[in-house]
């Protein structure tokens, strides 16, 4: 695709946010993702508590802490303290299906967001995209855990590996800047997964990477000028009280969608490019169906 196409495609994508309310739909999906937050960090604690890797849920949160408000992480431990504590274990066998159903919420509003980013209909019936949306929360909590397990794992590790597989001294040299790359790759690869299953449009799953790539870029961009703004700049204490980190976590939620919307927009319109302008769904809508006239033999009948 030459420069220019790029360019129109670009512009195009800029015209959608604008066109699509891509600031109204994060706006919803920042809501929703506290709604569903919590249940899926309680039905993750209650999964990772199996795994053989000590304190692993309590990494996972510090990993956290790289990209979330820390007023923010700071209510979600005083939240999961709360409620896991007093029931450690119990929610595999409690319960569970309404945790699963309440922590798939945010992932079938995500399902919306991406057909009005692609601008297509959902013509899939609901139980399927209930369905989608519960193997979404599965496979991107997945890849978010491991993408979180690559961060901590430190220099060590990287010795370690580099002796029991034979490499040499550079792997273990070069371990600490490899892990945030695999890290950014893991979560790039969840993200571009989110837009190849999510929105019902037919599409090949690598032509999702150029949106996938930059909404993920601007996501942690944003999440690290956010972090200065709350640091040094913002105190929502003061201004909201006790729902202070409640509302950083909101704008903290909503930046991150409106930069993943945006990507889905920016990979909407080089699906458009690519198809002059048509789009394939997944799910054909259902065909019309016309009644035939009357005829004057009817009415005598």
């Amino acid at each position: 695709m030459a420069w220019h196409e790029i360019r129109g495609v670009l512009k195009q994508a800029y015209k959608d946010v604008l066109d699509n309310h891509t600031m109204a739909m994060a706006a919803g999906l920042s809501y929703y993702f506290v709604m569903s937050l919590f249940p899926l960090l309680i039905l993750g604690a209650a999964i990772v508590a199996f795994l053989p890797i000590p304190n692993l849920f309590d990494r996972i949160l510090a990993a956290m802490q790289h990209v979330m408000p820390p007023e923010s992480m700071g209510l979600v431990r005083t939240v999961l303290r709360d409620v896991i504590t007093p029931h450690k274990g119990g929610f595999l066998t409690v319960g569970v299906m309404g945790t699963v159903w309440a922590a798939s919420g945010g992932f079938a509003s995500l399902i919306e967001a991406m057909n009005v980013a692609y601008e297509v209909p959902e013509t899939r019936p609901f139980w399927a995209t209930r369905s989608l949306a519960i193997w979404l929360m599965v496979i991107i909590g997945a890849l978010m855990i491991v993408g979180a397990i690559s961060m901590f794992l430190g220099p060590q590790f990287g010795a370690w590996m580099a002796g029991k597989l034979g490499l040499s001294w550079m792997f273990a040299k070069m371990w600490p800047v490899m892990r945030w790359v695999i890290s950014v790759a893991f979560i790039v690869l969840a993200v571009e997964l989110m837009m190849y299953w999510a929105p019902n449009v037919k599409q090949r799953f690598w032509s999702t990477l150029p949106g996938a790539a930059l909404g993920v870029g601007f996501w942690i961009a944003a999440s690290y000028a956010l972090g200065l703004y709350f640091q040094h700049f913002a105190n929502f204490n003061k201004t909201y009280g006790t729902l202070g980190a409640a509302v950083a976590l909101m704008v903290w939620l909503y930046w991150s969608w409106f930069f993943i919307l945006v990507g889905a927009e920016i990979n909407s319109e080089f699906l458009k490019a690519q198809g002059h302008g048509r789009m394939k769904l997944k799910e054909p809508p259902p065909k019309a169906v016309y009644a035939r006239p009357a005829f004057d033999e009817d009415e005598a009948a």
